[in-house]
């Protein structure tokens, strides 16, 4: 019984977290106005250039929509948020590049006796 009880709750929890998901491209102004972070003057910039075009991913996103960094990519996408059915994914940073210089000892080339 106990077993079956976890099962349904389960499910329904994945069931929802399903039914939370908002693809950016295809959301209602209502849809947008709900997700925390997001108000009128936001919500009508993503309508504006959604009409341009459907955004490509997150980064196109950011590029396009003033006010939406990597911070309030990442919150949005928290809350179910998705572009192309993608969540937002940090670029990660660039590693730093070794040193060019030889580790070899120098060799010098003249040695006078």
């Amino acid at each position: 019984m106990i077993a079956k009880t976890a099962a349904v709750l389960v499910a329904g929890l994945f069931s929802g977290l399903s039914w939370a998901q908002i693809e950016l491209n295809k959301a209602s102004e209502i849809d947008l106005d709900g997700l925390k972070g997001v108000g009128p003057s936001l919500t009508r910039q993503v309508l504006h250039e959604r009409q341009k075009g459907a955004f490509a991913d997150w980064a196109d996103v950011m590029q396009r929509i003033k006010g939406i960094g990597p911070k309030k990519a990442a919150s949005l996408s928290e809350q179910g948020l998705r572009v192309q059915g993608q969540l937002y994914a940090p670029s990660a940073p660039a590693l730093p590049q070794p040193a060019l210089t030889p580790n070899a000892p120098s060799i010098s080339c003249c040695h006078t006796r």
